[in-house]
């Protein structure tokens, strides 16, 4: 199967859906003409399904999500494109007061997706560098991805599209293009609910998402030099959340150490511990552990910032502490 970078696999599920549905269509800040947005996901686009299709915005998110809103409501299919996820908060309103409510209120549907690029890595600062996932898994109304590889980027994207719910779309920057992988050509579709184990182990359970993905097999990969096998599973689907899976993999290691880029305060970490702890108690031989970023905001300088995030390293050493417990 051929090979593609997380961010091309990116732009080839757009593009199909584009040529797939002709409501589909992409808007956003320098989304369109030459420029192809902020990480070029975009480029080319204008030129093949022209300027109708391809939207360049001003500078207000609350302004062009609430114009998808509306755009949604009519039968379109609108990709909506914040050219960070930091900027999201922009556009809050829109979002969880009004597209993640109308089917309770109405029964409308709000077929959206918005692509939040988040987490950080590489040294970006607090402005480009959040991961708001949280508040948007708290929000009743809304679906919530985080793809960690590229086939399961395009899968995603092209399952959100054609979902009938508004979907937010973390796209992990610090993945963008140091991550290739083998892609389905043509139709590829994955499942929103569905997690997924993507290493079998037998001594403990890891659970994460987006690019913590790829560090805890690096750690995981460390930690079977010392005879420990980790078991990784990818959340994939942050809302709805398959605590199947989870649970599963639980009940036969008997520890859990739950991952995310994003400060470890009230993240979705603590949910998903929160219920192993509750539904998977009298299996477990040690505390559910958390591993998450500082509470503080993304720092820029290199080794604070490396201080801020997990990684494999500190995964790994994490992973020995609770098999040894």
């Amino acid at each position: 199967m051929r090979e593609l970078t997380y961010i091309a696999a990116i732009s080839e599920a757009i593009s199909h859906e584009m040529e797939r549905d002709p409501d589909v269509l992409v808007l956003g800040e320098d989304v369109g003409g030459d420029f192809g947005g902020a990480f070029k996901v975009t480029r080319g686009l204008a030129a093949r399904f022209g300027d109708r299709r391809v939207l360049n915005t001003p500078l207000v998110e609350q302004s062009f999500i609430g114009m998808a809103n509306g755009m949604a409501l009519m039968g379109m299919r609108p990709i909506v494109e914040v050219q960070f996820a930091d900027f999201i908060s922009s556009g809050f309103d829109s979002i969880v007061q009004s597209a993640a409510t109308i089917h309770y209120r109405f029964g409308g549907k709000v077929p959206w997706v918005i692509r939040a690029p988040s987490d950080g890595g590489i040294r970006s600062g607090p402005f480009h560098s959040q991961n708001p996932e949280a508040w948007f898994v708290h929000t009743p109304g809304l679906k919530v991805v985080a793809p960690s590889n590229p086939a399961d980027a395009k899968g995603l994207l092209c399952s959100a599209v054609r979902d009938s719910n508004p979907v937010i779309y973390f796209e992990s920057k610090p993945l963008y293009r140091s991550l290739r992988g083998p892609v389905p050509d043509g139709e590829h579709l994955v499942p929103i609910g569905k997690a997924r184990v993507v290493r079998p182990g037998t001594h403990l359970t890891m659970v994460a998402y987006g690019a913590q993905v790829p560090q805890a097999l690096s750690a995981a990969e460390e930690l079977a030099t010392g005879g420990i096998e980790a078991e990784v599973v990818d959340l994939r689907s942050l809302k709805p959340l398959d605590f199947e899976t989870v649970a599963e993999s639980v009940t036969r290691t008997s520890r859990a150490l739950v991952v995310h880029s994003a400060n470890r305060l009230a993240g979705v970490g603590a949910e998903v511990s929160a219920r192993i702890s509750e539904e998977c108690f009298e299996w477990l031989d040690a505390p559910v552990t958390r591993l998450g970023g500082l509470d503080v905001p993304v720092p820029f300088s290199p080794p604070l910032e490396d201080a801020y995030r997990p990684d494999a390293r500190k995964i790994a050493a994490a992973a020995r502490r609770l098999a040894a417990y």
